[in-house]
């Protein structure tokens, strides 16, 4: 049996190499994994969120973040990019860095085929770790469906959201997230 010898980065080398990429990888406590591109639904759901909460978070306690900016878990050791977070108050940055922030309330997450799997699970159990995150947004593709994730007392409260009537209310911060706007310019394949 032939064994490889896989390469472990440090946190330091990992902001080295991910400052300089052309793409980006999220850090999973030494290895550095590649983020897949995304497809136009994909994009499109994504900017559509943002764009939206951007427009009615003007209010400056909540903050609004596009996919770019890392969030850091440090219980975890890892570096990853929610396709949207929110933020009660200012963003802290991780030892001050301008790339690496530690604190949403609100993050959104779009599925794809190659990452539902460790969004709904891995993602979610390690996003759980961060003391100021509430609710929690998984956004299917291919059909007018999320599933809302808020923390309550007793642990997490699962919602669903079916069809382009439904409205999500992100009770955090205050807003009716209408599932319409969602998936503005959305082409639905019919099976």
């Amino acid at each position: 049996m032939v064994s490889t010898i896989k390469h472990r980065y440090t946190l330091d080398e990992y902001r080295a190499i991910e400052e300089k990429a052309e793409g980006r990888s999220e850090y999973r406590d030494g290895e550095i994994v590649p983020i897949p591109g995304g497809t136009l639904k994909h994009s499109r759901i994504g900017g559509n969120i943002f764009a939206f909460l951007k427009f009615l978070l003007r209010d400056p306690q909540f903050e609004p973040i596009n996919s770019y900016l890392r969030l850091w878990i440090p219980e975890y050791r890892r570096g990853v990019y929610p396709d949207v977070m929110v933020f009660d108050g200012e963003p802290q940055l991780n030892e001050e860095r301008l790339d690496e922030v530690l604190n949403p309330t609100v993050i959104v997450e779009v599925l794809s085929h190659t990452t539902a799997d460790y969004d709904q699970q891995h993602k979610f159990r390690m996003y759980r770790a961060i003391p100021s995150f509430s609710e929690y947004l998984l956004v299917e593709q291919d059909e007018p469906f999320v599933e809302r994730y808020t923390k309550q007392t007793q642990g997490w409260l699962l919602s669903d959201f079916k069809g382009l009537e439904a409205s999500i209310s992100l009770e955090l911060v205050g807003v009716e997230l209408p599932m319409a706007e969602i998936y503005r310019g959305v082409v639905f394949e019919c099976s």
